[in-house]
């Protein structure tokens, strides 16, 4: 099936502040929430640590690369068009994704009755099938800045081939 010298592993992570008066968007999904994240186009930092795992797998580069947080014209962007242009970056570089796995950061949201729909979305966003697409959430216990309800924090992973 895959030679492992067609396998590439890259490792993604995103983290932002919570504000008032912005949408909370992650994994493309918006969430009833009192504040958003404040960050680079909509803050989703599930698609932004995507992002940087398939770039990063691809030897590409990194979100900043392609779309600079001085780029005002992408302040409250949608990620998930970010996502599609950069996975278009990775397949014109001759990769394909074999799978992803992404964790969300904190405290708050519960995304158990999301998630379902969150990994839809990203999938649908890249062409392929749900299935190689994970979505899941951990607490730091109350820890750090995640842990105040300070903001968020993703990683993410993602496999590619050649």
């Amino acid at each position: 099936m895959f030679s492992v010298s067609d396998l590439r592993v890259g490792l993604g992570i995103g983290a932002h502040a919570f504000a008032d008066g912005i949408p909370l968007v992650l994994a493309g999904i918006q969430f009833d929430d009192d504040r958003g994240l404040a960050g680079h186009s909509d803050g989703d930092v599930v698609t932004h640590a995507l992002i940087d795992a398939l770039l990063g797998a691809a030897g590409l580069g990194d979100i900043g690369s392609f779309f600079p947080g001085e780029d005002d014209s992408l302040q409250g962007v949608s990620s998930l068009l970010l996502l599609r242009n950069a996975y278009g970056k990775v397949t014109s570089a001759g990769f394909d994704l074999v799978n992803a796995d992404c964790v969300l950061i904190g405290e708050q949201p519960r995304i158990a009755d999301r998630r379902d729909d969150m990994r839809s979305r990203l999938a649908e966003t890249l062409a392929v099938e749900r299935d190689r697409i994970s979505v899941r959430a951990t607490t730091t216990d109350r820890l750090g800045f995640t842990g105040r309800g300070d903001g968020l924090a993703a990683q993410a992973v993602a496999l590619l081939s050649r």
